[in-house]
């Protein structure tokens, strides 16, 4: 079983961290030999240099380039540092906030939807997303085609009083010009999946793009009912997007869901 993507969200690294999880996690990444490893934010639980570090390092070892962007916790939890210096530690071990990966199979473009002045809600400038815009024009063909952010444009089934992104239906309006077909995220703790034209009523391929939201790899908060502990390995061919949904259950990785969406204009 092989993946293209494997997709973890909020690490919290630096409350309540559970290293048992390590070694599970790398026999998992080994046997799903995806091209990238992608981290939708939240890898620390306040932004300090030293949790980002070790973020990296727990994320590095498991074998695969990584791309991540930056979460609400990923920014200082004091004033005014952040305001003054809001991504400084990220940026200095993660090198950007808004990352790209590129090869025949992938186009994968990190966009950063923190806003320093609210605490959890998020959204993205025009800029920022003129910026996916233009790094999606240089994709190769059939690549398929992926928007990286931390905070959710679909919230899950279950409760949540975390509000989606900011203008969320105007972003998913470019995200569709530009082609996206698969946007990933976090925030929530919880997973879901849904196909655009599912709640958004759309011809061609646009409707197709999907919205895939992550469970959190980490749990800060473990008496909080209702916040899973997972990941998705995701993979593609020219005509499906198939996406694999793994629960930690029993000390182990367990597979809980496969689920198949078509690309493009077309059906299953």
């Amino acid at each position: 079983m092989t993946s293209l993507v494997v997709h973890v969200s909020d690490l919290h690294v630096g409350k309540k961290e559970s290293p048992e999880i390590a070694e599970p996690l790398a026999r998992l990444i080994d046997r799903e030999s995806p091209e990238l490893i992608v981290a939708s934010g939240d890898l620390t639980h306040r932004g300090q240099r030293e949790q980002q570090e070790r973020a990296a390092v727990f994320l590095r070892e498991l074998g695969r380039p990584v791309l991540a962007v930056p979460g609400n916790h990923d920014i200082p939890h004091t004033v005014p540092a952040r305001f003054t210096q809001s991504f400084s530690a990220f940026a200095a071990v993660w090198g950007t906030t808004t990352p790209s990966f590129a090869s025949e199979r992938l186009a994968v473009v990190g966009l950063n939807s923190v806003r320093p002045w609210r605490h959890q809600s998020g959204g993205l400038a025009p800029g920022r997303v003129a910026h996916l815009e233009g790094a999606l024009e240089h994709a190769a063909p059939g690549a398929l085609r992926i928007a990286v952010l931390h905070h959710q444009l679909a919230n899950p089934p279950w409760r949540t009083r975390k509000a989606p992104l900011a203008r969320r239906d105007a972003v998913v309006d470019r995200f569709a010009a530009a082609g996206v077909e698969l946007v990933l995220g976090g925030h929530v703790h919880q997973a879901s999946a849904t196909r655009r034209g599912e709640f958004q009523a759309d011809e061609g391929a646009g409707g197709a793009m999907v919205l895939l939201t992550a469970p959190g790899l980490g749990r800060p908060r473990p008496h909080r009912t209702g916040e899973a502990r997972g990941l998705h390995a995701i993979d593609a061919d020219e005509r499906t997007l198939v996406v694999r949904t793994y629960l930690w259950r029993d000390g182990r990785w367990a597979a809980t869901a496969e689920r198949r969406f078509p690309r493009g204009g077309g059906e299953l």
